[in-house]
């Protein structure tokens, strides 16, 4: 659950802001409003994306590293979890500060280490980094090279001619802003070739039907037929999935204004138009990296819903608002996918999984409020003299400030790159698809490699696991006011 938008709704993260501080632009939290807001929005995302998990699980067979990592932990209890688990113990150790510990050690020197190049010591990113194909972790690679070996440093020596030198680093106005809208330009663009690529692809295979031609796909692997065979049994109507996706937001659609006045119906309305597209953008890119990325979706929203509205009428509420009905969808949508994953791999039925992801969610409307009420009144969360200063919190409202403000506001030359990234991205999509027949089938794997390939994802799945299980008794030491005893650092 994302509460960074909520609390920059609040006057405590108002008052932080430069502009914005009307009482049409501030909402005091509240307990009540909030659960209601949740069960009004959560449940859509679940709709959404159930008619392709076809497409994305059989056809483009997205690996969904953390539904593949739980499915064979499920499967097989042989992994090296303890063993991770106690190197996450041994690592917090040397962390007492920011900036301490084995994830901040210079690997690649000091001014690497400057440009965000070193090894951070993360066995959930190595597990992931296994589990994930070739050609995703080469793109993501390079994409790091190209963004934070050359573009950002190139960027920032333009400080104080493309933008203001004196920013603070989370504004948008600043490099900051060009790290953001390139990155969601190049998402959306990759996102929205892969989905008019599946509407041509699904046109294409209904028309070969209706002709009575048949699709001469043979699956060779036994278990893979099995997993096949259990995943299409228990199936989910797709006029069930449109029709629970309809009626949940016309639902919303009549309960959210009520919540936040300066949003309209029509506005909501516009949110679930274009929803779909942006949850399969996000199921998608999470099948290939294992990253969700709602909140830059969520960040579209407060962009264009918060310049539509106007700051006079409310416009940093009615975006903050839209955010979070957007990353409702978004998140969720990518979750179920998750657990469709796994469903497929531990031969569980489709029907269960959304059944299950359907009370998950119910839960998580209540609890996960109650949780954060119960640190919101305990602690003074959102101010930045506080242990929780929640500073994205501040950014979203920044974002919010920068709609309302206009895209002119932007920094120097930030529109046409994100433009250009966007369109490359779509190029370079066009011409992977044209080269795909040019692809040899003649491939040959040695026994040795296949049971390698068969043993990774079980060691990457404990590194996973293993490394996660260490954030309950870290969170119970930090609420416990205790630290590392020892700060390993370099400078």
């Amino acid at each position: 659950w994302h509460c960074s938008y909520l609390l920059g709704m609040s006057a405590r993260v108002a008052s932080q802001a430069d502009e914005g501080n009307t009482p049409i632009n501030v909402k005091n939290l509240s307990l009540g409003w909030m659960i209601g807001f949740l069960f009004a929005v959560s449940f859509v995302g679940l709709f959404s994306i159930v008619p392709l998990r076809k497409m994305m699980i059989l056809k483009y067979k997205l690996t969904y590293p953390s539904g593949t990592a739980t499915a064979y932990l499920i499967n097989s209890f042989h992994t090296p979890k303890g063993a991770k688990l106690a190197n996450a113990l041994f690592q917090w150790f040397f962390a007492a500060a920011d900036g301490c510990g084995f994830g901040s050690i210079p690997t690649f020197g000091l001014q690497a280490y400057k440009q965000r190049f070193y090894f951070d010591f993360s066995a959930t990113y190595v597990g992931v980094g296994m589990i994930c194909p070739y050609m995703v972790n080469i793109s993501l690679l390079f994409g790091a090279i190209i963004s934070w070996g050359i573009m950002w440093p190139h960027i920032a020596s333009k400080a104080g001619d493309w933008y203001s030198a004196d920013l603070a680093k989370s504004s948008l106005h600043g490099l900051q802003g060009y790290r953001v809208f390139i990155a969601i330009a190049t998402i959306l663009g990759d996102g929205l070739f892969h989905f008019i690529y599946m509407l041509i692809v699904t046109a294409r295979n209904f028309k070969a039907q209706k002709s009575g031609e048949e699709e001469s796909e043979s699956i060779v692997d036994y278990d893979e037929q099995k997993r096949t065979e259990y995943f299409l049994k228990d199936q989910i109507p797709n006029t069930v999935a449109i029709g629970g996706y309809v009626v949940l937001a016309a639902i919303s659609i009549g309960v959210v204004p009520v919540i936040f006045p300066q949003l309209k119906w029509y506005h909501i309305l516009v949110v679930y138009m274009i929803a779909p597209v942006m949850a399969f953008c996000n199921a998608y890119g999470c099948g290939l990296t294992d990253w969700s990325l709602a909140s830059n979706y969520g960040k579209i929203a407060i962009i264009i819903f918060s310049s539509w509205v106007g700051l006079g009428h409310g416009g940093i509420i009615a975006g903050l608002a839209s955010c979070g009905v957007m990353m409702s969808i978004v998140s969720t949508a990518s979750d179920l996918m998750q657990d469709f994953k796994t469903g497929y791999l531990t031969l569980a039925s489709p029907r269960s999984m959304f059944v299950s992801q359907v009370l998950g969610t119910a839960m998580g409307c209540v609890m996960s409020p109650l949780v954060f009420w119960f640190f919101y009144k305990a602690y003074a969360v959102g101010d930045p003299d506080s242990s929780y200063p929640a500073p994205y919190s501040l950014v979203y409202r920044g974002i919010a400030l920068l709609g309302v403000e206009g895209i002119s506001t932007l920094p120097k030359h930030c529109l046409a790159l994100a433009i250009g990234f966007f369109a490359g991205a779509i190029v370079v999509n066009i011409i992977t698809a044209l080269l795909q027949k040019f692809e040899t089938n003649g491939r040959s794997t040695e026994g040795e490699q296949e049971e390698g390939n068969d043993f990774a994802p079980a060691v990457a799945s404990g590194m996973i696991c293993g490394e996660s299980l260490w954030g309950v008794p870290a969170a119970i030491l930090s609420l416990a006011g205790l630290q590392a005893p020892i700060c390993m650092k370099f400078w």
